[in-house]
């Protein structure tokens, strides 16, 4: 029977689990960008792929792919570059797209951009070494930890899948802004893909392993 933490502990998780949330990160910015330029829409499908791809990552910690990439350098900067490469893809790709009239524009699949986000999230090493630090902080120590990681994991992806959500709302009600002042599939595709191919570079640059 799975033992969450008393109440105190338990209070203490979900308030640091929604300021960790409500952050500006790699996944915020890349829900952001998909909303501003392909709409509200795009951007909640979005939430819902980052948000299985971070669960992913939090089973991943729980069954221990997070020690794997804490004593190996060489699986965590394949992962992560992958991860990175497929951002910029994203970026490029979306920068490629012709310029049609306003009438003509098509929102991509749901399915598509579902995909697009769990891929991006899934392939983020330090999500993984993230759940692997935070949710034992918050763990009886007397009952299996196996189901209490996953349990503290699914409710972390779950507190921040609203707070996305929120981002994704605010970010869609500017795309209209965006298609007054030249076009949303002109003005919001540039922005999303820069946004994309930059965060792609960043994810690359940073937290290099030692």
């Amino acid at each position: 029977m799975l033992t969450l933490p008393d109440w105190p502990l338990l209070s203490a998780f979900l308030i640091a689990s929604l300021i960790l949330a409500v952050t500006p990160g790699p996944g915020v910015f890349y829900i952001v960008a998909r909303s501003l330029a392909q709409g509200r829409g795009a951007g909640l499908a979005s939430v819902a792929g980052v948000a299985a791809g971070n669960f992913g990552n939090a089973l991943a910690a729980a069954v221990g792919l997070a020690a794997l990439f804490a004593v190996s350098s060489l699986a965590f900067t394949v992962v992560k570059y992958a991860g990175a490469a497929y951002l910029v893809y994203l970026g490029v790709q979306m920068l490629r797209q012709p310029v049609v009239a306003s009438t003509d524009v098509t929102p991509p699949p749901a399915r598509h951009v579902f995909r697009d986000g769990f891929v991006v999230a899934l392939l983020n090493p330090k999500t993984t070494l993230f759940f692997a630090a935070f949710l034992p902080q918050f763990m009886n120590p007397t009952a299996a930890p196996l189901p209490q990681s996953v349990a503290l994991g699914a409710l972390f992806v779950l507190i921040a899948a609203v707070t996305d959500s929120l981002y994704a709302l605010a970010a869609g009600a500017l795309a209209p802004v965006l298609e007054r002042l030249r076009g949303r599939q002109t003005l919001g595709r540039r922005l999303g893909g820069s946004l994309f191919i930059g965060l792609g570079l960043f994810t690359a640059l940073t937290g290099q392993r030692k």
